[in-house]
């Protein structure tokens, strides 16, 4: 396979970490290997995920996504900040508001000082929508499992969440019941999990397994479900701060248009240049 040099932009939100690539010339081809490499920690530049800047007919820009395991995503809500950051950083767009393209359809991002804020859209709440092997709302649902039983309330932000509240986040093997839960039957397309603590009406603290990318600092689009989830149960306001190992953002789910609103930082690490 031929050799390719790589230029790319090193991007945290939360110590949720992206490689950005600009190919908006369209001659970038990478490969499940080629992603690998750019995202391996020890020989690569290292993220939790991949996103490459192209461009789009019908909004100002599209982002395609990987995780750090090759596979496709719908979308990040911590990378689609960082995405805008980078557009900006280097020149390619001066505007403050944007319509990106993503699987997960349109995102619109608007700056907010040296914060971002992103229009996640409604939450997709029907299962077979998330998608699901059921029917209906799972709110507070029991899931039986060969480690144990465990209370989910499942949402959609373009992409899977199962969300578990618990009393407390001490002692809790995410590591082994991450996967298991990811790789449930229940969900063709896996899923990201997210336990959660409830802090107060304003205020929950979560640690999460995303999808393809294992143990992060912080997930946008999980800490969008969180909240989402915590108003199904009863147990917040529509407004709340969601405290992940990274950070917090500002989650609100507003009750006039049923959009999800987040808000948080996004910063440049470093840029560089890579042979995949």
């Amino acid at each position: 396979m031929m050799k390719k040099n790589v230029k790319f932009g090193k991007y945290q939100g939360l110590g949720n970490d992206f490689v950005i690539i600009d190919d908006r010339d369209n001659k970038l081809k990478l490969g499940n290997a080629q992603v690998k490499a750019l995202a391996h920690r020890q020989y690569g530049v290292g993220c939790d995920q991949l996103m490459i800047v192209k461009k789009s007919k019908t909004h100002d820009f599209r982002m395609e996504l990987y995780n750090n395991d090759g596979s496709v995503a719908e979308m990040c809500g911590n990378g689609i900040r960082c995405f805008h950051r980078y557009l900006i950083d280097r020149g390619i767009t001066a505007k403050k508001a944007l319509k990106i393209e993503t699987l997960a359809g349109t995102i619109q991002t608007a700056l907010a000082g040296k914060l971002v804020t992103v229009d996640m859209g409604a939450p997709i709440l029907e299962a077979a929508d998330i998608p699901m092997k059921t029917a209906g709302r799972v709110v507070n649902q029991k899931l039986v499992t060969g480690k144990g039983s465990f209370h989910i309330t499942a949402v959609s932000m373009g992409n899977p969440h199962i969300v578990i509240f618990k009393k407390s986040l001490e002692g809790l093997e995410l590591e082994t019941v991450g996967p298991m839960l990811e790789h449930h039957p229940l969900f063709p397309k896996r899923t990201n999990v997210h336990f959660a603590r409830v802090d107060g009406r304003k205020s929950i603290t979560v640690n999460h397994w995303e999808r393809g990318a294992g143990m992060t600092l912080a997930c946008g689009t999980g800490a969008c479900a969180t909240g989402v989830a915590a108003v199904l149960n009863g147990l917040t306001d529509r407004a709340v701060t969601v405290h992940q190992r990274g950070g917090s953002l500002q989650i609100k789910w507003d009750a006039k248009d049923n959009h999800v609103y987040m808000t948080g930082p996004a910063v440049h690490v470093f840029s560089g240049e890579m042979t995949v």
